[in-house]
């Protein structure tokens, strides 16, 4: 029986040193703590935009319309989408009339050419006839001095001298009338040829065609509702887009755009051109013009969108998901010597999925690319660097 005792006491003390070792082992596995991504923040170039909304508008629309009215429209020489040159011929109207009156205009001419002759040989022979009674006047007053003329006889001739001077005048003045005469009808053949020009429907400025209202055999007024023609000045096509109140007066000219058209692929440069003084009172919205780089793609009625580069600068960026946010601010979690802590940061422009920190990190620091909940200050963890090309959108937490 005390062999039994013995036998059982010995096992017992064999057994008592390893319970130790079963408590310890898994205090060891929770001291390795977490695997978590971490990464330095980085110098990137960043850009704070604004998205815009709005249509394609050409910038100075041109309508083209008579200039006279009354005359049958004949000919047709630019389409919708043409390019068309300053002073180029976009349609023709009829000129029968015109030519009608231009041929009765050239007569006229020169029955007024032949009046004007005659009227100055009438006014040659009427100052001959003055001249040759002015000096039979004198002549008569000469002899009276003598005593061989008689009062009587100078008394005729100086009556014929007077009648001499009024055909004189009388011949000027006809002269004058039919100088007039040529005048007016010159005045009238300029009228004419004016007319006749006008009858070409030229393009005020160079530019492509919008709209297309002229139809062959239309009479055409100059108090129409509808232009013959509609122009885009230079082919020049600007974004009309809303801007938001609270954004406008982040709005300047000169800014950068990237315009993206329905149906484009890629954005198209443009500028901010032209800012609105007022904005609606209805919709709370303001207007900006944006001028875009030319393109033939360009429609103008087309729905686009635009990104106004606000502000661009370098700076010292983490992944957007680094950044946890409470209720006294932003902050980070990071890393040093496997211990997490928490670090207070001001953030600045946020753009393609970085933020950009102004104070609290340098680039040396270690910085969980995703802590959300999992972590807290103080916890112990496995520091993994992530990949940069991807560190933006991985979990940080494995």
């Amino acid at each position: 029986m005390s062999r039994l005792i013995r036998l059982a006491s010995a096992l017992l003390l064999a057994c008592t040193p390893l319970a130790p070792a079963f408590a310890e082992a898994p205090a060891a596995t929770g001291a390795k703590g977490l695997t978590v991504s971490v990464t330095h923040p980085q110098r990137r170039d960043l850009s704070e935009t604004l998205l815009v909304t709005g249509s394609l508008v050409p910038r100075e629309e041109i309508q083209v319309g008579p200039e006279i009215e009354g005359y049958r429209l004949m000919q047709i020489f630019a389409e919708v989408g043409d390019k068309v040159e300053k002073g180029q011929v976009l349609a023709r109207l009829s000129r029968d009339m015109l030519d009608v009156q231009l041929a009765q205009n050239v007569a006229n001419a020169a029955k007024a050419r032949a009046a004007i002759a005659q009227q100055r040989a009438t006014l040659d022979q009427m100052l001959a006839q003055e001249a040759e009674a002015t000096s039979a006047v004198e002549r008569s007053r000469q002899l009276r001095k003598t005593g061989v003329a008689s009062q009587e006889v100078l008394d005729e001739r100086e009556r014929a001298v007077k009648v001499a001077s009024a055909q004189v005048a009388a011949a000027r003045e006809a002269l004058v009338a039919a100088e007039a005469d040529a005048t007016l009808v010159a005045a009238q053949r300029d009228e004419i040829e004016l007319r006749l020009k006008r009858t070409d429907i030229r393009a005020p400025e160079a530019g492509t065609v919008l709209t297309r209202d002229a139809r062959i055999g239309s009479i055409v007024l100059s108090t129409r509702s509808e232009p013959l023609f509609r122009i885009a000045a230079d082919g020049a096509i600007d974004l009309d887009a809303e801007v938001p109140e609270a954004s406008m007066a982040r709005i300047a000219v000169g800014q950068k755009v990237a315009v993206t058209p329905a149906g484009f692929s890629a954005p198209v440069e443009g500028k901010v051109r032209l800012i609105a003084a007022q904005l609606d009172k209805t919709t709370r919205l303001g207007r900006v013009k944006v001028a875009l780089d030319p393109d033939p793609r360009l429609r103008p009625g087309t729905y686009a969108r635009g990104q106004v580069e606000l502000t661009r600068r370098d700076g010292l960026t983490v992944p957007l998901s680094a950044v946890m946010f409470d209720a006294t601010g932003a902050y980070v979690l990071t890393v040093t010597d496997g211990t997490v802590a928490e670090r207070r940061v001001e953030p600045g422009l946020k753009s393609q999925g970085r933020v950009e920190i102004l104070k609290g990190l340098s680039p040396d620091d270690s910085v969980v690319v995703r802590a959300g909940g999992f972590l807290r200050d103080g916890d112990k963890v496995n520091p993994v660097a992530a990949p940069l090309n991807t560190s933006e959108t991985r979990t940080g937490v494995r």
